[in-house]
């Protein structure tokens, strides 16, 4: 049953942008046989509040349920921010790209995907995070954590997923300058999709929300949205896509379908303002090497040399699995036929086609975490990061930031080791609000583009 009441809306009006001036304080560069109470490396960036005390449960927030349109040391490049002094016990790298052109300040924009656990999804999935103390799930201490992470980090561009408190975050985002659109899923669901964007940088002159279960693919949203560049010597435009794919491993045939319409949506829409350069950011539910994965970055694939199970890769997750591992799952694509596994309604889910076993999309992507090397620390074989999500039934990498020709990544925040994620027995804990950590990446456009 669809909820009657939900509607879609777009939020534009900013207030005065205010700043948040962390505290002072030098991180060790070590942590070899360290408790997580004292657990620090060296650092670019604090990825969260350097407050030390627990959550409180003075402040209840308000539901609504309506919906809106190690010691390590890296030797790779890295630069400190006068705004990012370490603060936290757990901190992040920016590392710099060695082949990004030199461009000026106006040509460059910085992009988060967030996937932020709604709050009713720690509650009702409350086996995923037995790990987890009590008070570190509660949505106001949760809401501080990822708003305070996101003030500090400063982005350009916001796309978040499962969010089921938008009003909340809206509140907050506002005063730093941010406007925003939310785009809830369908059907009883009570989490979706949000945008921010700086409103100082930003106009959107386009927007299109996508709603998956009118093309047969279950609840599912995705967001699209033009935004061109206020200060800039040239008329600078983007499109940008914000989705949350399908989670259930054993439909691969919808998580497929839903990844090949986004693309093709984006594509269309991309022409219509002049071919304006793509980004696409969010949790596409699916493993670095997955088949899922190289369709993204290969623009096709034949359904019958898989089983639609096998698509995403997230079977081979378990974090007992990955440890034992190394965190090298292979994800290994065989080219037998799967054909009995497949019906006709499955194929054109996930083809888009009634005649055809090929799933293809127009767009020419690229991973901005793959295209900018990082530390073997914290990136797998094909460059993606080893983990963007941890709890007691997943470790491994599900979010991504693609983008087309005409831009170029000119540096990434890196992700966390895995030992250090493993020390705090499972996410969120004290120091980060949620069960993913922040993709972020700064993009510039090409000189010709």
């Amino acid at each position: 049953m669809r909820c009657v009441n939900r509607v879609d809306c777009s939020w534009s009006r900013p207030s005065e942008a205010y700043r948040i001036i962390p505290s002072g304080g030098h991180l060790s560069s070590g942590f070899h046989q360290c408790p997580l109470s004292s657990l620090s490396f060296r650092s670019s960036f604090v990825c969260c509040s350097s407050s030390t005390s627990g959550p409180s449960d003075s402040n209840p927030e308000s539901s609504s349920n309506l919906s809106y349109s190690r010691r390590w040391q890296n030797p790779l490049p890295r630069r400190r921010h006068p705004d990012q002094i370490p603060s936290s016990r757990i901190a992040r790298d920016w590392i710099d790209s060695d082949t990004t052109p030199v461009s000026q300040a106006s040509e460059r924009f910085t992009v988060v995907s967030y996937n932020i656990l709604g709050d009713g999804n720690s509650s009702y999935h409350r086996d995923l995070y037995s790990n987890v103390s009590v008070p570190y799930l509660k949505w106001g201490y949760r809401k501080r954590l990822i708003c305070e992470e996101l003030i500090r980090l400063n982005p350009d561009i916001i796309c978040m997923q499962e969010v089921d408190k938008y009003f909340d975050l809206f509140s907050m985002m506002e005063k730093a300058g941010y406007a925003g659109s939310y785009k809830r899923r369908t059907g009883d669901n009570i989490d979706g999709c949000a945008m921010f964007w700086k409103a100082d940088r930003f106009r959107v002159l386009e927007r299109e929300n996508i709603e998956f279960s009118q093309f047969g693919m279950r609840d599912n949203v995705a967001q699209l949205a033009v935004l061109e560049l206020r200060k800039s010597n040239k008329s600078r435009k983007i499109l940008l896509g914000n989705i949350h794919v399908l989670y259930n491993p054993n439909q691969g045939d919808v998580k497929l379908g839903q990844v090949r319409s986004l693309c093709s949506k984006a594509h269309l829409l991309s022409k219509k303002w002049g071919d304006i350069p793509i980004v696409l950011c969010g949790d596409f539910n699916s493993t670095p090497k997955s088949p899922l994965y190289n369709f993204l970055a290969s623009s096709e694939l034949n359904v019958m040399e898989h089983d639609k199970k096998e698509l995403s890769g997230q079977k081979n997750c378990r974090p007992t699995k990955v440890l034992e591992t190394g965190s090298k799952s292979s994800n290994t694509i065989t080219f037998r036929s799967f054909c009995s596994s497949w019906t006709k309604e499955e194929i054109r889910v996930a083809t888009g086609q009634e005649n055809s076993y090929w799933a293809a999309h127009p767009l020419k992507l690229n991973s901005s975490y793959a295209s900018v090397k990082g530390s073997a620390n914290t990136r797998d074989s094909v460059g993606e990061p080893l983990a963007t999500s941890y709890h007691s039934k997943f470790l491994g990498t599900v979010d991504y930031l693609w983008y087309s020709d005409g831009l170029l990544p000119a540096r990434v925040l890196d992700t966390l080791p895995i030992d250090v994620l493993c020390k705090t027995k499972g996410l969120p804990c004290q120091e980060l609000g949620s069960d993913h950590l922040a993709l972020v990446s700064e993009f510039v456009f090409e000189p010709d583009g």
